[in-house]
């Protein structure tokens, strides 16, 4: 066994109607000034109307933050930061998808009244500073996994991204409500549900840091993941159903943030920069294809991960043919879901394929995890493919 470090978000609630005591839950971190992250289709969708009452019955001052936006650019993170500092915020809360989380994570870094650091400052691995104010997040959907990530993705330019990694990010407390997700529509609930499963498989095979926790953590994460989805996609109400993806999600969150994540979500990055296709979507369209080019080394990886997805319908074979049904299987929940499932059912013009290509190869702290080496050219043909 490789010598490994394992950290994660220091306590998680697992409980369906528990973003009720959100509130309560503050006060016993001794916060009187609390800073919620969102976004407007949270406000729509008056998913904080049950959370806010809360605050007012416990004498707390909560101001919400709701104008985060998928893919949030610096300029969001900034005004989040600012509105948080004019508070004098003594705890942070993220509400929403991975984007709002990523922000809340920012914010509570960035507004803690003795940091000195900018933005600018913090992205890359390693470089943010100090302390940060105590932070509370609160999924909305079963996908990103960013509640237990010490990772915030920051849109810096019109096709461009950039990471925030450090220890420093990894939240306090993680709230898993399934009544926040019962009115998820399907191709959301899909898309986040196949993001995660991206994130279990990937933690599985990562080529540097891959280790017995976080491979316990990404098996668990695949079956609840693999026995829920279509449920949760088809009959969106069973809460049941969503509490299990939503603790998936979690799960895999806490692998791949031991054992990172490789080429899948580096060929998915350039897709979301220059065709705002959603990251889970974006997933989803090349999974099938990278997991075929990495079969050739990781098949033996593939095979131990097929029966959690496939149970029963798993056919006797060799690792490769197994792993060839593990990937079908993948590709058929997207079908059955009712998401795209090549690029140019999702917009992407096939001339653009060589600038998606050379973008993938920018994302080295992606691809270094991954189990095969992979260039320009592999890239491409991957696009290709999936085109």
């Amino acid at each position: 066994m490789q010598p490994f470090s394992f950290a994660s978000t220091a306590q998680i609630i697992c409980e369906s109607g528990s973003a009720r005591r959100l509130a309560a839950l503050c006060v016993e971190r001794g916060a009187r000034s609390v800073f919620i992250v969102t976004d407007p289709g949270i406000t729509q969708l008056g998913l904080l109307a049950e959370v806010l009452p809360g605050f007012l019955l416990e004498g707390l001052t909560a101001q919400v933050f709701d104008q985060v936006v998928a893919d949030p650019p610096a300029a969001i993170v900034q005004s989040a930061v600012a509105q948080a500092r004019a508070l004098k915020a003594e705890l942070i809360i993220g509400f929403g998808g991975g984007s709002s989380m990523d922000v809340a994570k920012l914010v509570a870094l960035l507004a803690h009244p003795d940091c000195s650091q900018e933005l600018a400052d913090i992205y890359g691995v390693g470089n943010a500073r100090g302390r940060r104010l105590p932070l509370i997040q609160v999924p909305t959907t079963a996908g990103t996994g960013s509640e237990v990530t010490p990772v915030a993705i920051v849109t810096t330019g019109a096709t461009t991204k950039l990471g925030v990694v450090s220890p420093l990010l990894l939240p306090d407390l993680a709230l898993l409500d399934a009544d926040l997700t019962l009115g998820l529509p399907p191709a959301v609930t899909a898309a986040t549900g196949i993001d995660a499963m991206v994130h279990a498989i990937e933690a599985y095979t990562s080529a540097l840091k891959k280790n017995p926790l976080s491979d316990l953590l990404a098996r668990e994460a695949l079956r609840l993941l693999a026995a829920n989805l279509d449920e949760a996609v088809h009959n969106g109400g069973n809460r049941e159903a969503r509490q299990a993806m939503l603790l998936g999600a979690c799960l895999a969150g806490q692998a791949f943030a031991n054992a990172p994540v490789a080429a899948v979500h580096a060929l998915a990055y350039p897709l979301g920069g220059h065709f705002h296709i959603p990251h889970g979507l974006s997933n989803a369209l090349v999974l099938p294809h990278v997991l075929g080019f990495n079969a050739s080394l990781a098949a033996p990886l593939y095979a131990e991960l097929a029966p959690l997805v496939l149970g029963a319908k798993l056919r006797p074979g060799s690792a490769m043919q197994q792993t060839e049904q593990f990937i079908l299987e993948l590709a058929d929940y997207s079908e059955r879901s009712g998401l795209p499932t090549r690029l140019r059912d999702a917009g992407v013009p096939q001339q653009m394929l060589a600038q998606l290509a050379a973008d993938a190869m920018l994302q080295q702290r992606l691809l270094i995890n991954n189990p095969r080496e992979m260039t320009e050219a592999h890239a491409l043909a991957i696009y290709q493919s999936a085109y």
